[in-house]
């Protein structure tokens, strides 16, 4: 009996290995579509998921091409500054707004932050995205906030972020970048890339004026349909 169930923890423990394996692969394979997608270059932004008790996120200061699944890092949710985790591996400076993300909201589980040139021209401004085209529902509002400036990898950059996105899956960083959320890495991915092509539409749009807007009811129709939008299970 008791080597029946040593046999099962033992089963358990390779399928975990596996799925934690493929996740670390999903991450690395994620900074890499956002480079070659043209919303994130060199070091700048990073990437987290969910994982277990915790989350894995990107290393501090590693490109892309020199990204493998074994310089992800994990950490537990309840992690402080001064974890001993920090001094064997260094996660991404932003670690504090993936883990308070990811603590705070139960519907997320993968973090996507981008430096993407449209996006952070309009946050440079403190400008957020309105409701110029109904795909701006697709972060969950009638807008996409900017949170105001707080130095980066900050605590009240972190407090600031939540606050932008309250009841929203997107929101710019003041004279900083793009943050997305999804229920995976592929829709915060396409969440991030798709906020990007709003602030590009929306800065061609005001270069004949200032735009005319959806209405808050116009958009709340739009939220209402694309519950109901895409592929059935």
């Amino acid at each position: 009996m008791n080597g029946e169930r040593r046999a099962g923890e033992a089963a358990v423990r390779a399928r975990e290995v596996r799925e934690e394996a493929a996740l670390r692969q999903q991450i690395v394979d994620t900074v890499c579509e956002m480079e070659h997608l043209g919303i994130n270059q060199g070091t700048s932004g990073n990437v987290s998921a969910r994982w277990c008790e915790g989350l894995l996120i990107t290393p501090s200061g590693v490109p892309s091409a020199d990204l493998t699944r074994e310089r992800i890092v994990w950490m537990p949710l309840d992690v402080r500054d001064d974890n001993p985790l920090f001094e064997a591996q260094r996660p991404s400076s932003e670690w504090r707004f993936h883990r308070d993300i990811l603590s705070a909201r139960l519907d997320v589980n993968a973090v996507v932050h981008t430096h993407s040139s449209a996006a952070t021209a309009l946050a440079i401004h403190g400008r957020g995205i309105p409701a110029h085209h109904y795909m701006v529902a697709a972060a969950g509002g009638n807008s996409i906030r900017c949170a105001p400036y707080a130095i980066f990898g900050s605590q009240a950059l972190s407090d600031r972020a939540l606050e932008a996105l309250r009841h929203r899956f997107a929101c710019l960083l003041a004279h900083h970048g793009v943050i997305a959320l999804g229920p995976d890495l592929s829709r915060a991915l396409w969440l991030a890339n798709e906020v990007e092509v709003l602030a590009k539409q929306y800065l061609l749009a005001c270069q004949l004026g200032e735009p005319p807007l959806l209405t808050d009811a116009q958009m709340s129709e739009v939220i209402e349909k694309f519950k109901g939008y895409g592929p059935r299970k």
